[in-house]
């Protein structure tokens, strides 16, 4: 068993409902991902009441590519503690420069220039304030599907009428063109188009990754109009994908580059903007120094674990383990498919960022629900539900991420038992729509759940 009993967990849920957000927990009982993390180790962590190991398999969207509770990086977190603070935000320190030195080094081509920020979504804020700024157009383009993050200049950015309908009117000036399609990209890039912004691979959009003609398209389109180019590398940064950075794959260097979420060492938030040396950003932030003001990001403690958490992917190459793992895991999704082609529909991926796409949308909470009781903490994308998203820790081991996949096969064979019922419902004229729809799956999932606590009352069902 774990260090919290059935009671205690019902408490937390109660108070976290009571005072924080009470739709979430009904979301997260709806596809058995309402597990409190205890003892946070490596590519593990265990459910706090039956103390279950469990494999993190979504990493908070790739933040912790380093493993959980990493000793060198809680070595850093130590000793920043012990002789650091926050810093004063617009003052120079020797654990700013260090890092921005270091990420220059290593960024591709001549991204040589380093602005902090507090998070993902403020360091798009920032790059998209740059890119306007720095051209004075007003006209940015991003990508259906896209997620840029939950700020002002971020959430005008994400390509999914879901997350912007209820904040309109947003910032103006945005266009949404299909992924990978540069004929799109040619009709629309002009002499008004401040920047172009994306990911070069989606995440939330269901794991797709941009093809290297497509990027080196959009290279030359926004070079010919005068236009700079964005890569959101928030999620894919430092090794997710199989290079230390994705644009690496195509050779493509965007102007702007955003980054986040590993950046922590998965125990210190940091983010930061890398942009090229160019008259026209270099001249423009020189002008107006103060153009993004950030009073958490590039913290001296953040600044000094950022560091060692970078210098420890490095040392370790995780970006090559992370594409023996990645090649890995597809080679035995694809096999898998193959024997279940009802099931599944596409595997896709890029180093450790794989997605598994099933054939309804009402799989994908199905799916949680199979993996979570076979060991497995994986949460299909915001963007498209029916597409699973696996991005382990870099630091996974051939052994590790062997007991991955015998977990994904035992959860799709569970899922056998159901789908037949499943699907036969799902001709009924409506029942589909409405098997796709969240609300009716989160009550659906939560009835499931009810009777299953009634049926085991303790709480220690697998």
């Amino acid at each position: 068993m774990g260090n919290m009993t059935q009671a205690d967990k019902q408490e937390v849920e109660e108070l976290f409902g009571r005072h924080i957000n009470r739709s979430q927990i009904r979301y997260l009982k709806a596809g058995h991902l309402d597990v409190l993390e205890a003892n946070r180790h490596g590519v593990y962590f265990s459910d706090a009441v039956s103390g279950k190991p469990m494999f993190d398999c979504f990493t908070s969207a790739g933040s912790f590519n380093v493993s959980r509770h990493n000793p060198v990086v809680m070595q850093a977190l130590e000793e920043a503690i012990a002789n650091l603070d926050m810093g004063t935000h617009d003052l120079p320190s020797a654990p700013k420069i260090a890092l921005a030195k270091r990420l220059v080094e290593l960024a591709p081509d001549d991204l040589n220039g380093v602005l902090f920020a507090a998070g993902g979504g403020d360091a798009i804020d920032c790059a998209i304030k740059l890119a306007r700024g720095a051209t004075g157009r007003g006209e940015v383009i991003s990508t259906v599907k896209a997620y840029h993050g939950h700020t002002g200049f971020a959430l005008s950015a994400n390509g999914k009428e879901y997350y912007r309908r209820y904040f309109e009117p947003l910032m103006p000036g945005f266009t949404f063109l299909p992924f990978n399609d540069l004929e799109a990209a040619r009709r629309s890039i002009s002499r008004d188009t401040a920047a172009v912004i994306l990911e070069p691979v989606q995440g939330e959009a269901g794991i797709f990754a941009a093809d290297d003609a497509y990027l080196r398209g959009l290279r030359r389109l926004c070079d010919e109009n005068g236009a700079l180019l964005i890569f959101d590398e928030i999620q894919t940064a430092f090794g997710r994908t199989g290079r230390l950075f994705a644009c690496q794959h195509s050779g493509v260097t965007p102007d702007i580059m955003t980054v986040a979420k590993s950046l922590s060492g998965a125990l210190y938030p940091n983010a930061a903007v890398l942009y090229r040396h160019i008259a026209r950003l270099t001249d423009f932030i020189d002008a107006n120094p103060e153009f993004h003001e950030t009073y958490s990001g590039g913290s001296d403690i953040a600044c000094h674990v950022s560091l060692r958490a970078i210098e420890y992917i490095v040392e370790n190459r995780l970006w090559e383990n992370a594409e023996r793992m990645g090649a890995r895991l597809c080679s035995a999704l694809t096999d898998l498919m193959k024997q279940q082609p009802k099931v599944i529909k596409a595997v896709r991926g890029l180093g450790l960022m794989v997605g598994i796409e099933y054939q309804h949308e009402f799989m994908g909470p199905m799916m949680a629900d199979a993996l979570a009781r076979h060991g497995v903490f994986a949460v299909y994308s915001g963007n498209a539900p029916q597409v699973m998203r696996f991005m382990a820790p870099l630091t996974i081991t051939v052994e590790e991420m062997d007991a991955v996949i015998a977990a994904i096969r035992a959860a799709v064979r569970d899922m056998r038992t159901l789908l037949p019922i499943a699907r036969a419902a799902a001709r009924i004229p409506g029942v589909l729509s409405l098997l796709n729809n969240e609300k009716a799956q989160i009550a659906l999932f939560g009835f499931l759940r009810r009777f299953e606590r009634e049926e085991h009352p303790r709480g220690d069902t697998p």
